[in-house]
């Protein structure tokens, strides 16, 4: 079985995509989730080549450094918490990506700030954030229930944040309804 990891995948469509056009190489893949392709056999040189070039023209990209691949491990984790559950975390972010990368969080952290040059609490704000918005646009949920739903202590902490990172109070976005949502792969 060998692993590889890719870069810039954000959602279940990339997932979907990657599957559908690396399975077109015949090379035994199988399983593939946000950031990982699984093969059944290691892989030689000139077709971890192949996927890499198939992968390109879909703007992902193979990641062969440790610490790019520890980054985009983090951030998978965290868009996961962040866009695909819907329950309350029961522990702090820290312990649970030292849990899921088995990795001391210090180290953890400053790998990400080394790569991206900015905080895993920076990312993981600006990940809740982006839901907070995708959230009003779809105008199901009421403040209160968002900030319930994201973990927010209060109304007033999520709308403080809100206003920090998008540069305007959460009722003014819902007001005007952008709908320029920055793109996951871009945070």
């Amino acid at each position: 079985m060998e692993k590889v990891s890719v870069k810039n995948m954000v959602c279940n469509r990339c997932v979907i995509v990657v599957t559908q056009q690396v399975k077109k190489l015949n090379l035994g893949l199988q399983k593939v989730t946000l950031g990982e392709l699984i093969f059944e056999h290691n892989i030689t040189a000139k077709q971890k080549e192949q996927v890499r070039n198939t992968l390109m023209s879909f703007g992902f990209e193979v990641i062969d450094d440790e610490k790019t691949r520890i980054t985009e491990r983090i951030k998978h984790i965290i868009i996961d918490l962040v866009h695909h559950q819907e329950k309350e975390l029961n522990n702090n972010l820290s312990d649970i990506l030292s849990t899921d990368l088995n990795c001391v969080y210090n180290y953890l952290s400053g790998v990400f700030s080394e790569i991206t040059g900015s905080t895993i609490q920076k990312y993981y704000i600006a990940q809740k954030i982006e839901r907070v918005k995708e959230l009003l646009d779809y105008d199901e949920l009421t403040l209160s229930e968002i900030a319930d739903c994201l973990n927010y202590s209060s109304v007033a902490y999520l709308s403080n944040q809100f206003k920090k990172v998008a540069g305007l109070a959460p009722s003014v976005y819902k007001q005007q309804r952008q709908g320029k949502r920055t793109s996951l792969d871009k945070l």
